[in-house]
């Protein structure tokens, strides 16, 4: 049963770094400052096999064929009414175990097309550089919250106009540390999310 109070977060980073410190510094803040019961979740020391598009969920609507770590996340994603996707950049774009995870997400929509209708979810990535491929990874998360029905939400215009972006200058946690302007975006999206808890 869905929580109305639950935040989820996800980190796509295999790295134990400046995403995961991110994601946390969000789930952190949700808590302390507006209430939300928060867990989190990581992509890292994950078995998760790759959608090979066997279509067994579509036929048989009941998960994917795959039985691996994704069945722990399956019913944490339908428990939780928030969602917060964090992403480190990979050759311009999301991670490829993060987009894993999406594809294998097809296996819940299949199961209960409504799974992730009227949630609400935001978007946080960051890179290396200061421009280098965080809007265009936190617009694929954006997409796949579109695709599925979730509400999608960001900080707003002048400074976190899709979603929240930090910039670790290849420091790793160091360096998503000190990116004040960054930790503003994530506190801005936050905020946003929070505006949704008795909406719904």
């Amino acid at each position: 049963m869905e929580n109305a109070n639950y935040l989820f977060g996800i980190c796509g980073s295999p790295r134990k770094q400046g995403t995961e410190f991110a994601i946390q510094y969000a789930l952190n803040y949700a808590a302390e400052k507006f209430g939300f019961e928060t867990e989190f979740w990581s992509v890292r020391n994950k078995k998760i096999n790759f959608c090979v598009n066997c279509d067994y969920c579509i036929r048989e609507k009941k998960g994917c064929i795959n039985k691996d770590d994704m069945e722990d996340l399956y019913s944490k994603l339908e428990a939780a009414k928030f969602l917060l996707i964090g992403t480190p950049i990979f050759q311009g774009n999301l991670s490829g175990q993060l987009k894993t995870v999406m594809d294998r997400c097809r296996a819940m929509v299949a199961k209960n097309p409504n799974v992730f209708k009227d949630k609400v979810g935001a978007a946080l990535a960051v890179g290396g550089d200061r421009s280098g491929g965080q809007e265009i990874a936190i617009r694929s998360i954006l997409d796949f919250y579109q695709q599925n029905h979730v509400i999608s939400v960001s900080g707003g215009a002048f400074g976190a106009n899709l979603g929240a972006s930090l910039w670790s200058k290849d420091k790793g946690k160091a360096g998503v540390e000190t990116d004040e302007d960054g930790l503003r975006t994530i506190r801005k999206v936050i905020k946003r999310l929070a505006e949704f808890k008795n909406r719904y």
